[in-house]
């Protein structure tokens, strides 16, 4: 990861959107439960009485349940389960997912699977303010509690689309969100540079390559034109610096340039 110096905390006004996001989806999904026939498989999902809260309204579940609920995706109705849970998801999200952080690559995968987006209006719109509310926070966050290349797969994943997650970091003009810049290129550096999506996607590949290439596209054009100036101002290292010129080279310039990073044998020739 690049060095440089952080603030000292996230601006107070992300933090109040957040809680006020928070504090929307617990008015909005108060009540919310599962239908009565859902169902779910004993032995790999979990008990008769757990599978009961679910149709419980306003019960926080335990984290391993609340786990278990949200990354299962083979539910008879998915959106209806993901509104129940969603309050409690949300904050958990928020904290960074405690022991399951492991699993938080899949959380986009969760949303995208319960078509919030064709949720009734003011259901949409408050898990859309809570997903822009987080991302927010989390560029204006020195140290979040799930890194910023992390939050942006999520939200990217749960909305079908990358670009509105780009223009809010390209509206937020701050040294913390430059820093995250700076370090997302250094972490996606080699998948950028070789024309690969820089996460495993569970939306996109299940619908079109096309979609997949058109996300990994819109991502790197951005990063080409928009980054290296603003990288240059927070003062980047200088293998960011020429990371990003190199997206906006194409082919064989990017390859034979003289800066290019890796070997034939994709070992990489300088230090990172």
């Amino acid at each position: 990861m690049t060095d440089h110096a952080r603030a000292p905390g996230p601006a107070p006004a992300a933090r109040v959107r957040l809680d006020r996001a928070l504090a929307r989806l617990a008015v909005t999904f108060r009540g919310m439960t599962a239908r009565a026939d859902e169902g779910q498989c004993d032995c790999h999902w979990g008990s008769p009485q757990e599978l009961a809260l679910l149709k419980l309204p306003g019960t926080d579940l335990d984290p391993d349940l609340l786990h278990r609920t949200w990354s299962t995706t083979d539910w008879r109705d998915h959106g209806a389960v993901l509104r129940r849970v969603l309050p409690q998801f949300a904050r958990e999200l928020a904290g960074g997912l405690g022991a399951y952080a492991w699993d938080v690559d899949r959380v986009g995968n969760s949303f995208h699977s319960g078509a919030w987006q064709q949720w009734p209006a003011p259901q949409s719109a408050a898990v859309r303010e809570f997903l822009h509310a987080w991302w927010a926070h989390t560029l204006l966050t020195p140290d979040p509690a799930v890194p910023a290349p992390q939050v942006l797969q999520m939200c990217t994943e749960a909305s079908g689309a990358i670009g509105p997650w780009l223009a809010d970091w390209e509206s937020l003009r701050d040294p913390v969100a430059d820093q995250h810049l700076a370090d997302t290129v250094d972490t996606w550096e080699r998948d950028l540079l070789c024309h690969a999506l820089p996460w495993t996607t569970w939306v996109f590949t299940s619908e079109s390559d096309e979609e997949t290439e058109a996300v990994r596209t819109e991502l790197t054009d951005w990063l080409a034109s928009r980054a290296p100036a603003r990288l240059r101002a927070h003062g980047a290292p200088e293998e960011v610096l020429h990371t990003v010129r190199l997206l906006g080279l194409d082919g064989a310039d990017r390859w034979n340039d003289p800066h290019w990073p890796y070997a034939p044998d994709g070992t990489r020739l300088t230090a990172p």
